[in-house]
């Protein structure tokens, strides 16, 4: 699997490579014997589906991120770059790295499969001759990175603040996007700086987690493993507990978590036990996990500086593209223009007045720590988008660089996310959402209800014929969507039982499971039953104000 948003074509197990042939029809061809062996693994769930033809879709997708006002949500605003933290580890290819190096079948197997141990963190660990580079010289820390001084708004920020960046390759040599480039095993994690700031959290949690363990005498290697191992165990806890009832129906989570999966490789259907390497169904790649594309906010209320009320005014989500190595320059002021040139810009690595201040991106008054509450006088802190059928529009127009267009010419709709999703449902011939109501054995939605929707896109601009063939077999991705409209903003019964499924056979066929291990409990939350993505920011920033938000008020 390629490492990029935009993903081109998808090895399909018992199908082959699902693609775009040179005309843009969908085509399918049979994989070489090294694709086979080495690609990351996707199944499919149900059957196939019927096509949407391009103008259906445009029109749709249009829909989708027209200008407007999208309700907001209860969930705090940092859940939305969590998801997709985790939608980064959960799909990260680790076989790219093991070309012609000297490793196991059984490597390769865990490699072009799910799962959720933190490799997008951890990569093959401090032994790896290749990723070592991400560790500190003892070779059980991992490195942070250094910010970089700057002047506005005053002097508080002309610091360089060690361990508020991601490590980054740095030194004189090299052009400025060699340089900028993070030390971290997925650099998808440094697309936007929400992400690389959760990125940097986990970094945190596993250091202070060795730091604990070494407490205790362990060291080296025993010390890494303890550590690895107890940053894993607790991470799931948090998906499970946490995350995910915040996204999906809660009743949805608690009856796959409690009685096991009954559609995707449930035990007795070939699959269903951690000695056969999961797959990942194209259904929920393409369509129900994409689910993160709506919750997020056209701006942020981002730290003291970047606010409604603050000299940097509030926080653009291009410039959450901009303060990044990866997708950006660093360089206040840039457009989309500069984005497209990896060396424009003078900066190196993170200003100090764009570090987050993570009170504003999680509600540690949940937490019992009322003295973390963002301040409301300075723009307050941030909620998602409601999960619905609607996207801020900025996301119509994103950036070439995002999905590999740099330096090409190509229509103007392919910088609409919605249509790029609807379009790659098309290219692996989705199943609609009325087809897997059908085999997921649940009520499929209405007519009326994929055409009126609650308050989210309206399909007015459709043409009949179009909204006959959108309500007959409508596109899996806007299914689930609509049905979280009338679910209170989380997946339904289907969109939520393809994800909680999905990602509980990710934890049972990941090397650390709190699913294999189903007496494990936490330690490093307030008891033994809590341990939430608050506890988790507590534990690694040490529970400090100045360091879950060193600018300051």
């Amino acid at each position: 699997m390629r490492q990029q948003h935009g993903q081109d074509d998808f090895f399909v197990v018992g199908e082959g490579v699902l693609e775009f042939d040179g005309h843009g029809a969908p085509s399918t061809r049979r994989p070489s014997s090294d694709e086979e062996l080495r690609r990351f693994r996707f199944s499919r769930l149900g059957p196939e589906g019927v096509l949407l033809d391009e103008q259906t879709r445009t029109t749709l997708a249009t829909a989708i991120t027209a200008a407007g006002t999208q309700p907001d949500s209860a969930v705090p605003a940092g859940f939305t770059y969590l998801g997709q933290f985790v939608d980064h580890d959960l799909t990260m290819d680790r076989t790219a790295a093991l070309l012609g190096e000297d490793v196991n079948l059984d490597e390769l197997r865990q490699g072009r499969s799910p799962a959720l141990d933190l490799d997008s963190v951890y990569g093959r660990g401090p032994d790896d001759r290749h990723d070592r580079a991400f560790y500190a010289a003892d070779g059980v820390q991992l490195k942070v990175g250094r910010t970089s001084a700057t002047t506005f708004p005053d002097n508080r920020v002309n610091v360089a603040l060690e361990g508020f960046d991601l490590p980054r390759v740095g030194g004189s040599a090299g052009t400025h996007a060699d340089r900028r480039q993070p030390l971290i095993p997925d650099a998808r994690n440094d697309e936007n700086l929400a992400v690389a700031q959760t990125h940097l959290a986990f970094i945190r949690f596993h250091n202070r987690v060795v730091e604990e363990l070494a407490l205790k005498g362990l060291t080296g290697r025993r010390l890494f493993t303890a550590a690895r191992e107890q940053v894993v165990r607790h991470y799931q806890w948090m998906l499970r507990t946490d995350f995910l009832p915040r996204i999906v129906d809660p009743a949805i989570v608690t009856d796959v978590f409690t009685h096991g999966r009954r559609f995707f490789e449930a035990p007795g259907h070939g699959h269903g036990h951690h000695g056969q390497p999961p797959t990942m169904p194209i259904e929920f790649a393409v369509a129900a996990y994409r689910l993160g594309h709506s919750l997020i906010r056209g701006a942020y209320q981002w730290n003291r500086v970047f606010n409604s009320t603050g000299p940097g005014a509030i926080a653009t989500l291009l410039q959450l593209f901009t303060f990044t190595g990866v997708a950006g320059n660093f360089q206040p002021g840039a457009g989309i223009p500069d984005l497209d040139d990896p060396n424009s810009g003078t900066v190196d690595t993170l200003p100090t007045n764009w570090i987050a201040d993570f009170r504003r991106l999680y509600d540690f008054t949940e937490a019992g720590r009322p003295d973390l509450a963002a301040p409301a006088e300075a723009g307050g802190g941030n909620v998602t988008k409601r999960l619905d059928t609607l996207m801020v529009d900025p996301l119509a127009q994103l950036p070439a660089g995002t999905f590999g267009g740099r330096g090409t010419q190509f229509p103007a709709i392919q910088r609409n996310l919605a249509f790029r999703n609807l379009t790659r449902a098309n290219m692996v011939r989705l199943a609609s959402g009325q087809q897997l109501a059908k085999l997921l054995r649940v009520e499929p939605l209405t007519a009326e209800q994929i055409l009126s929707g609650d308050q989210g896109a309206s399909l007015a601009a459709l043409t009949p014929a179009q909204k006959s063939a959108v309500t007959a077999a409508t596109p899996l991705w806007f299914y689930v969507l609509r049905e979280g409209e009338f679910n209170g903003g989380r997946l339904g019964p289907v969109g939520g039982r393809v994800v909680a499924e999905v990602f509980h056979r990710a934890m049972e066929g990941s090397r650390t499971s709190v699913v294999r291990e189903p007496s494990w409990r936490p330690t490093l939350g307030p008891d033994k039953h809590t341990f939430r993505m608050t506890d988790l920011l507590l534990f690694a920033f040490e529970g400090k104000a100045d360091l879950l938000n060193p600018l300051g008020d």
